[in-house]
């Protein structure tokens, strides 16, 4: 199997959904545990590196990758 690779700032999509109805989670700490806060409601939970590797569906947006600035090629 592949490993999943993420690092700080990731918004990541869960298998499950937060009881506020979004599965979008911000990985706010790395290590042995991770921290997640809901993108919703903006709850953090701290989760065991292995029990958020089985829950994670994959990553929406990666911290690495710069974002698109408003009005480029726009004209």
């Amino acid at each position: 199997m592949e490993k999943k690779e993420y690092q700080l700032g990731d918004i990541v999509l869960m298998k499950k959904p937060h009881p506020c109805g979004t599965n979008e989670m911000e990985i706010i700490r790395l290590g042995m545990d991770i921290r997640i806060k809901c993108v919703g409601c903006k709850h953090s939970v701290l989760v065991p590196r292995a029990k958020f590797e089985s829950k994670l569906k994959k990553v929406l947006r990666s911290a690495a990758s710069p974002a698109p600035m408003e009005g480029e090629g726009a004209q």
